[in-house]
């Protein structure tokens, strides 16, 4: 297995490297939350000495309702994810969804992330392997709920027309499993490694009941983010590389995905548990 790195940022992941952090909110809502999320998330990380990349969405385009809150969008939601960048001196993980906001989206964000939904539109996937190309940065990759392990080889296979090798990341978030249920096979993270990339496990969405919120009649997702601990833990012991985790200061206020995301309170004693499992298995 390989090892991603960002050099403008000392940020690595892969074999031999410590446990790698993307975590911070799951859409963008307003900038001092933001700012107050990523700071607390990097200060725990230089802590435990965990290298840290701050995730925000500036658009979340794939909500189970029209009326549901999507962020502030491309234009406004890019320049922001800059900001915070430079008042934190972080890096930055974001996703896209349409091949006209590679460039802009690549040129600020470190990990640019292909979401599960999307990760077989080539037109996209071409976009982004260019504008990653273009300006140094790494993707990250989220398996579908619908894809088997083994085929993200075709993932890699498209992404690496473009881009040189050790510029991608795969992620795992769990597959669907019946109505309403996703369940992760922990099996997988060794299966994606075997094709010579690094893995990452996004607990958060893997604990995701898609439509199946109660509190909206399945108008929007629900979640178990009692589960976040469990599945993240898991998988760390299973060998991977880094962990995608989504925070807030009031998850139950959150505008968006809230009952699978952590109280930022949560942040520090569960990275300490992931450092701990990581150094045992390595």
């Amino acid at each position: 297995m390989s090892v991603v790195s960002l050099d403008a940022l000392d940020w690595k992941i892969g074999t031999g490297q410590p446990l790698a952090v993307i975590a911070g909110l799951n859409v963008l809502e307003d900038l001092d939350l933001a700012l107050t999320v990523g700071k607390e998330l990097k200060a725990i990380c230089e802590q435990l000495g965990l290298p840290y990349i701050f995730k925000a969405s500036f658009d979340k385009a794939n909500r189970s309702s029209i009326k549901s809150y999507r962020g502030p969008g491309f234009e406004t939601g890019v320049p922001m994810l800059a900001e915070i960048k430079q008042d934190l001196g972080v890096g930055i993980c974001t996703d896209l969804h349409e091949p006209h906001q590679a460039d802009a989206v690549a040129e600020v964000a470190d990990l640019v992330q292909l979401p599960a939904f999307l990760v077989r539109q080539t037109d996209l996937v071409v976009a982004t392997a260019k504008a990653v190309e273009k300006y140094g940065k790494v993707i990250h990759a989220k398996k579908p709920q619908f894809m088997a392990p083994w085929d993200t080889k075709n993932i890699v296979s498209k992404v690496g027309e473009i881009l040189p090798e050790n510029r991608l990341i795969l992620c795992e978030r769990g597959s669907s499993f019946g109505y309403n249920n996703l369940v992760v096979d922990m099996l997988s993270i060794q299966q994606m490694q075997s094709l010579g990339c690094p893995v990452t496990i996004d607990a958060t969405h893997a604990v995701q009941l898609p439509g199946a919120d109660p509190r909206t009649a399945g108008a929007s997702t629900g979640g178990r983010r009692e589960g976040v601990g469990t599945i993240a833990k898991s998988a760390v012991a299973a060998g991977a590389d880094g962990v995608f985790l989504e925070f807030h200061i009031d998850p139950d206020k959150a505008l968006c995905d809230g009952p699978s995301c952590l109280p930022l309170t949560a942040a520090e004693p569960l990275l300490r548990e992931l450092k701990a499992i990581h150094e045992i298995v390595n």
